[in-house]
């Protein structure tokens, strides 16, 4: 499994503070070991974002990401619940 970002997630993260950029790559290190922690809430979208995924970055940023031929794709940082489902 490789873990790579979309361009839009990149700049997305650049524009978060570093507490939050810190927090993404210890998340992706967990990911990496155990993808369903419960620390991590991976859990399918539904609705519009059906077959993508979510996981908990902070207590309020998620990144929502895509799996393709054993690649996972970050696409975007959401922030709060509401953004995520509108």
């Amino acid at each position: 499994m490789i873990i790579r970002f979309k361009k839009k997630f990149t700049k997305q993260l650049a524009k978060q503070p570093i507490k939050v950029q810190k927090a993404l790559y210890v998340r992706i290190e967990l990911f990496e070991e155990d993808v369903f922690s419960p620390i991590l809430n991976n859990h399918a979208l539904q609705g519009e974002l059906k077959g993508f995924y979510s996981i908990n970055i902070t207590g309020d940023v998620r990144a929502i990401y895509e799996i393709i031929s054993d690649d996972i794709y970050l696409y975007a940082l959401i922030g709060a619940h509401s953004q995520l489902y509108g």
